[in-house]
């Protein structure tokens, strides 16, 4: 009986090293604060673009003003250059770095 007890730590050691690297594996975008856009443009950049609520958009723009930055969207690492990407063609300063850093 104590033979396949075994099997079920080594099932969940695999299943934490699989979650560990999908962790690994997430990236963030962020937007960085500019002298040049409006809080309204930014606003309507993440409403027009992520699908944000008014509200979220707005809480993002002001955590972008008051704080310096603000993290808009995370995933794998393809998604976010397109994110970064569509941030820049906006005209908005944004940067991409694994989650966590």
């Amino acid at each position: 009986m104590t033979g396949t007890a075994t099997a079920g730590p080594r099932l969940d050691e695999e299943i934490d090293t699989r979650e560990g690297l999908s962790l690994a594996d997430t990236w963030v975008t962020l937007v960085w604060n500019d002298p040049v856009n409006l809080m309204s443009y930014v606003t309507y950049v993440f409403e027009s673009y992520f699908g944000y609520s008014q509200q979220k958009a707005r809480t993002l723009m002001l955590q972008v003003h008051q704080e310096g930055r603000a993290v808009v969207s995370s995933g794998g690492r393809e998604k976010i250059e397109v994110d970064v990407q569509a941030m820049h063609e906006f005209g908005l300063w944004a940067t991409m770095q694994r989650s966590g850093e």
